[in-house]
């Protein structure tokens, strides 16, 4: 009898597991920042990932200009990075950390460093309309090697497609 009733609950448990999960989910996002570091300067580029519940994956790269007359670096970054997130809007909002290994190229003046980069971060993807999302997004990256900056914080602002 006991074992019957430990059976019915386990379907039971299984049933609820099967009816409730959410299928994969994709996204792109184009997004506009800035970098404090070392000086004010704006950044741009994208991502797209995909995710299952509550962890995502996505491919990121990012373009910091080189301002010549100050004279700054550019810098250009190509991360893979892991998210954890909430599985579900909460009032229209979805939250997310993240954990990324890449690379990146920073330059200035024809000379340059090429090596590996960690960042992490966070932010929002808050519900516009439809499958349209803004997303908001903090990272800091630690750079390898000899850059001229080793760490660079960066914000942006992006328009996000869930697919």
């Amino acid at each position: 009898m006991c074992i019957s009733r430990a059976s019915r609950l386990v379907a039971l448990v299984l049933f609820a597991i099967v009816a409730t999960a959410r299928p994969a989910f994709a996204d792109l996002t184009a997004f506009l920042g800035v970098t404090p570091t070392p000086e004010n300067r704006t950044l741009r580029g994208f991502s797209g990932g995909f995710s299952v519940l509550i962890v995502g994956f996505e491919f990121e790269y990012a373009n910091t200009p080189e301002d010549e007359l100050d004279p700054l670096p550019g810098l250009k970054t190509w991360s893979g990075n892991v998210l954890v997130q909430t599985p579900v809007d909460v009032g229209g909002v979805q939250l997310y950390g993240t954990a990324g290994f890449g690379a990146y190229h920073e330059e200035l003046r024809n000379v340059g460093e090429t090596s590996s980069a960690v960042n992490l971060g966070g932010g929002a993807k808050i519900h516009l309309v439809g499958p349209l999302r803004l997303r908001l997004d903090y990272r800091v990256f630690n750079l390898q090697g000899t850059p001229r900056y080793e760490t660079y914080h960066r914000f942006y602002v992006g328009a996000n497609l869930r697919f």
